[in-house]
């Protein structure tokens, strides 16, 4: 469910080696900090980031960009899974033709070692809309090549768990109910179709993206991450000007309108997604546009 609720990386223009940043000025009385997380990310990788300890240590709160454990309250995963059907009992058989559900199932045979011809799984995932089953077989493709990860210990919910064992307090920038309209619902079936048909035909290339993220991540080279993000194939796989505004630039503006108040309030540590926070419409660029002084931590 972890993945459900993830957001997409996008970045641009950033040189530091470095993955958080100090928030200061701007009649701040003491500086918050903002931490660039990534979903495949384990958690022990917290600790090697340099001024992490520091800075959850001074801390009155950890904002992320939502309340981690919110995800698994029983009303809030019937409503995920609800998200995740397709509408009046539809299956996928529906909505695929022969040609593309037979290449779903070798996909899925390979990932899974079973296709929806299989009771168990067809009863499971059978149903999914595609924009729900592309996050599964995203997921399930990463898991294939580092089975060593544990999604439940990954850095976002880490940051959360241990600001609790503190006593400090957790809170997020979004709530449930709008990640799911977002990441679920924010496009048309006749989209999440084609999004569904483009990993299954290049999901090599995708495996590879993954991969140099993930490395750029660890190398806390947002740069590097960039550079990633600016590869397209050059056809309607590509994300749009409007599903970037919807999954990344509209969120930005709508953190950075929240945060102000929250740091205000009490110094805390936000954690989101690594490439919010770069590029002219990034969450670096617009706190300094708001005029706060963002340093990178040494």
């Amino acid at each position: 469910m972890v993945f459900l609720l993830t957001c997409m990386l996008m970045g641009t223009m950033m040189v530091q080696a470095q993955l958080l940043f100090s928030i200061s000025g701007n009649g701040l009385d003491k500086p918050s900090y903002v931490l660039g997380t990534y979903h495949f990310a384990s958690s022990s990788f917290a600790k090697e980031i340099p001024g992490f300890s520091k800075a959850i240590a001074e801390v009155d709160q950890v904002c992320g960009e939502v309340v981690m454990e919110d995800m698994m309250k029983p009303e809030n995963l019937m409503k995920m899974q609800k998200a995740m059907m397709l509408p009046d009992g539809q299956k996928l058989q529906q909505i695929l033709s022969k040609e593309e559900m037979d290449a779903l199932n070798a996909l899925m045979k390979q990932l899974l070692g079973a296709d929806l011809s299989n009771p168990a799984v067809g009863a499971q995932m059978g149903q999914f809309t595609p924009a729900a089953l592309l996050v599964q077989l995203t997921s399930l493709l990463y898991l294939k090549k580092e089975p060593s990860f544990n999604v439940n210990d990954g850095i976002d919910t880490y940051v959360q768990t241990q600001a609790k064992k503190d006593g400090k307090g957790v809170l997020g920038l979004e709530t449930i109910d709008y990640q799911i309209k977002v990441l679920l619902q924010g496009q048309t079936l006749e989209r999440q179709k084609q999004l569904l048909n483009c990993f299954i035909e290049h999901q090599d290339y995708y495996l590879q993206l993954t991969e140099s993220i993930v490395k750029a991540y660890y190398s806390k080279d947002l740069e590097g991450i960039e550079s990633m993000e600016e590869k397209n194939l050059g056809d309607g796989c590509d994300s749009t000007d409007e599903e970037d505004e919807l999954l990344v630039y509209g969120r930005n503006a709508d953190w950075i309108a929240q945060m102000p108040a929250i740091m205000k309030e009490k110094p805390t540590l936000f954690a989101v997604g690594a490439a919010h926070l770069v590029g002219e419409k990034g969450v670096l660029h617009l706190l300094r546009q708001a005029g706060y002084e963002v340093t990178p931590m040494e």
